[in-house]
């Protein structure tokens, strides 16, 4: 058992689900959200805070400012506590309420922004902010999740090392796309492997990460609305686009089998999956990568009301509408007084 002193010198990066049992196909998820951050951000967010230490950039007197949608806020305010930094998170209103306490538990300050930008998404306007606050004061250190190579070197060393001690005949691996750090880091990791790998990036429909058209998005976590700069695509041998509502499906199907995930991973499990139908994936060694778990998504995409109010009754498969058909209050019964002898 480890003893640790700093939350962020625990990750368990070993840890897959066969998840061949619950969608038919063979695929192995690589659990990413066993930390205390609770998700794969907390790489990214601890090798962009050493680098920023070594070259000088952070002093005692600094305040962390970043853009983020929730999980890489959450890691940067863990680390921010743990070494007596000031954190300050640049988000907008498809943060998890969950989420956003809990960075305030740990100290953080939460700013929220609500127009949106020309894309009809937040980042724009999220990274305006962040521009306008470095400007306004030298104390301000804007790490750029977004352009930061610290943030694909950590996957480079970590997560695709990781796969590849577990799975050293592999043929595919799934990669959900948002800043394009985790895929980035696994693409140029496997492009100098032993074997080829097929490199299948994961994306949100209405992201226009690889140049679709821009829509509504509500889940936080995977898309961009923008290009992300990190990105390059001749690391990408395929991108698959997923729907919402196949990706709440997909988080409520686990969850059916005691697997609580997040909607990044629901993401993710729902684009590999839906490639492997249309592949013959009999001899096939597939892995995807979790980033995150479900436990922050309780009051959005685990929760009835909220569905309902976005997506209408349709985003309910069969037997989770009878559930919530019978979980619904039952009216109250009559009583029977009985007579006393």
């Amino acid at each position: 058992m480890p003893v640790i002193s700093a939350p962020h010198d625990f990750n368990e990066g070993h840890l897959f689900v066969d998840l061949k049992s619950i969608f038919g196909c063979p695929l192995y998820l690589k659990c990413e959200g066993f930390n205390f951050a609770g998700s794969i951000k907390l790489k990214a967010a601890n090798e962009m805070v050493e680098s920023a230490e070594r070259d000088g950039i952070l002093k005692p007197e600094s305040v962390i400012v970043e853009s983020s949608s929730g999980n890489l806020g959450v890691a940067l305010s863990m680390i921010s506590a743990s070494k007596g930094y000031r954190f300050l998170c640049v988000t907008d209103s498809r943060c998890n309420l969950s989420t956003r306490l809990l960075m305030e538990a740990l100290g953080s300050q939460v700013h929220i922004v609500a127009d949106p930008d020309e894309n009809g998404g937040f980042l724009g306007t999220r990274i305006e902010y962040v521009r306008s606050l470095c400007a306004s004061d030298r104390r301000y250190v804007w790490l750029s999740q977004y352009t930061n190579e610290g943030n694909w070197r950590a996957h480079y060393r970590t997560t695709a090392q990781q796969i590849a001690r577990h799975f050293p005949r592999l043929d595919v691996l799934f990669i959900g796309t948002g800043t394009a750090g985790t895929l980035m880091g696994c693409a140029r990791y496997f492009r100098q492997w032993h074997r080829p790998v097929r490199i299948v990036a994961v994306d949100s429909v209405g992201s226009v990460a690889f140049g679709g058209e821009p829509g509504r998005r509500m889940i936080p976590g995977l898309g961009m609305s923008m290009r992300p700069p990190l990105l390059d695509e001749s690391y990408v041998n395929e991108v698959v686009h997923v729907e919402e509502a196949e990706t709440i499906r997909t988080c409520h199907r686990m969850a059916r089998r005691g697997f609580l995930f997040g909607g990044s991973t629901g993401t993710v499990v729902s684009g590999a999956t839906d490639w492997l139908s249309r592949h013959d994936a009999r001899d096939i060694t597939a892995v995807a990568i979790a980033p995150d778990l479900g436990e922050r998504y309780l009051d959005t995409i685990y929760q009835s009301n909220w569905l309902q109010d976005l997506y209408g009754d349709q985003i309910f498969e069969p037997e989770q509408m009878t559930a919530t058909i019978q979980t619904e209050e039952p009216e109250p019964r009559a009583r029977v007084r009985r007579p006393q002898p």
